[in-house]
């Protein structure tokens, strides 16, 4: 490899708190089984596997006031954040393996809080069918997974909000959206009202995921740190079947190739989630190995050596 990555830490957080459907919580496992670890490696990373986060179990209720298991999504996304954090501190580049994309809160709140503390500008990519900008008074289910984007925002509740202790943990106009083909009718509005940077399929369509990408990744340099959400769903459900959330008309294979290769060539990443895998709703774990093999473009693979 002509690049070289910093060490790898990669950190189980196997829940589906936030979802609205079981399962998400073996995604650390199907990941592990699909070789994330040995793929990784194969590359020439340092890779250090801390096992699973341990958290509240899903009580499987209904929503209150508007959120669904809030007093548990916060548990689980303060241990999240903790546990990146310690990565962050020790020069690693941690992966959260999800879980359900309300984990999404305690990670970036954790990168945001690194990059405040060392300087560092902080780009975000979501590559996800949804826009995740939900709150309690628009949302049609109360699932805490379609609300973190909102939270890192700062529109939400205080107790996620305010996770990482400052409000809000990152701007509407750090994070660039991706793949968005999803959103709810209050949730369009919000989106609007706040500016939040989306580059929907229609966009993707009209002008290629190469432009898109460029656009997206405009202005990273050296002092940037690319943090990329990864939400399984984001890819078409005909190749990755194995989430909970799908919705038809996403990017292909090439098209997600070229999304991580594109990544990749900026040499900033410097932390990633991959989140609501579900091996229950998959087909001989395709999902998984699907994800394995598109976090190793982010790491460099590619069909010839480029510069």
């Amino acid at each position: 490899m002509s690049r070289r990555y910093p060490p790898v830490s990669l950190i189980g957080a196997p829940t589906d708190i936030g979802a609205g459907d079981r399962g998400a919580l073996m995604g650390p496992d199907a990941l592990r089984i699909a070789g994330l670890g040995e793929a990784l490696a194969a590359r020439g990373v340092d890779v250090a596997d801390r096992g699973n986060l341990d958290g509240p179990r899903n009580p499987w209720l209904g929503p209150v006031d508007g959120y669904r298991h809030l007093d548990q999504v916060v548990a689980w996304n303060r241990t999240v954040m903790e546990a990146v954090a310690a990565e962050l501190r020790d020069g690693r580049l941690p992966i959260l393996m999800g879980g359900d994309h309300c984990l999404g809160i305690g990670s970036i709140t954790a990168v945001a809080n690194h990059c405040r503390a060392t300087g560092k500008q902080l780009r975000v990519l979501w590559l996800d069918a949804h826009a995740d900008f939900n709150t309690h008074e628009v949302t049609p289910s109360g699932n805490i997974h379609g609300m973190p984007v909102a939270c890192l925002c700062g529109i939400g509740p205080d107790v996620l909000t305010s996770l990482g202790g400052s409000v809000p943990s990152v701007a509407a106009a750090q994070v660039r959206q991706i793949g968005i083909r999803s959103v709810d009718e209050g949730e369009k509005r919000l989106v609007k009202e706040h500016g939040l940077d989306v580059y929907d399929m229609r966009y993707i369509d009209e002008v290629g995921m190469k432009r898109t990408m460029e656009e997206a990744l405009a202005g990273v340099d050296a002092d940037t740190h690319l943090h990329v959400s990864f939400d399984v769903d984001f890819l078409d459900p005909s190749i990755a079947p194995g989430v909970g959330t799908t919705v038809p008309g996403g990017p292909n294979y090439r098209e997600a190739q070229l999304v991580m290769e594109m990544i990749a060539d900026s040499g900033r990443l410097g932390s990633l989630d991959i989140v609501e895998l579900n091996p229950m709703l998959d087909t001989r774990n395709q999902t998984a190995r699907l994800a394995v093999d598109l976090v190793e473009s982010l790491f460099g693979k590619s069909t010839l050596m480029r510069d």
